[in-house]
């Protein structure tokens, strides 16, 4: 039996010009979401922030998919800081103390105390769509269906008029929206599955053709 790699089992294609391209030739953009404390703002913020997320939500004639990643905050950086500074210390207790507090902040992270969220908003479009081909044609199709050149523009440009329609719906609830460009799209995937790498601030290194 054939060795299979984890990317056979990956429904992406490729990713390029900050697009994802799946192996059915279906397109998906993908958004970074800032937050906002909600249980702080005011009776009338929140019931204002709610109305206007609603009215976001009808407003949509297509599909979006919102996820929230979870994971240990990553501060190698400043750990490894603290061990320069800890190395240099010429004050014996200093230096101890310095040891003790690094010890203690990495303890923090390694029981998962401290967490980081991160929200992101995908949104979708199909050869379907720009075609105006039935799902009941699609399904007859024979074969796999291609994606040209000038396709992949076509539908580039109508995903990225929705895109800009869900970052408007999103600002209008005090939100900000920002595309991932093709390097954060990999990273993004990478980190998904190998946490805990990530975790610890390691990111593979990516080729300069694919960072466009």
């Amino acid at each position: 039996m054939p060795a299979t790699s984890t990317q056979g089992f990956l429904e992406i294609d490729q990713i390029r010009e900050g697009i994802i391209i799946l192996k059915n030739k279906a397109l998906r953009g993908v958004m970074m979401v800032s937050s906002q404390n909600f249980a702080l703002k005011s009776n009338e913020e929140q019931t204002a922030i709610i109305y206007q997320f609603q009215e976001f939500l009808n407003s949509l004639d297509f599909s979006c998919q919102i996820v929230i990643q979870s994971r240990r905050l990553n501060i190698t950086g400043y750990l490894d800081k603290l061990k320069e500074l800890e190395e240099k210390q010429a004050n014996e207790l200093l230096k101890i103390q310095t040891k003790g507090y690094r010890d203690f902040i990495q303890s923090l992270v390694t029981t998962g105390t401290i967490m980081t969220k991160t929200f992101y908003v995908t949104v979708p479009f199909t050869l379907l769509e720009s075609k105006g081909t039935s799902p009941a044609q699609f399904l007859r199709a024979p074969k796999m269906p291609t994606l040209t050149e000038g396709e992949f523009q076509r539908c580039k440009q109508q995903l990225w008029q929705r895109m800009e329609y869900v970052a408007l719906g999103l600002r209008r609830c005090g939100l900000q929206a920002i595309p991932l460009t093709t390097p954060e799209l990999i990273e993004l995937f990478w980190t998904l599955h190998h946490p805990q790498q990530a975790e610890v601030g390691y990111y593979p290194e990516i080729p300069p053709e694919l960072a466009k």
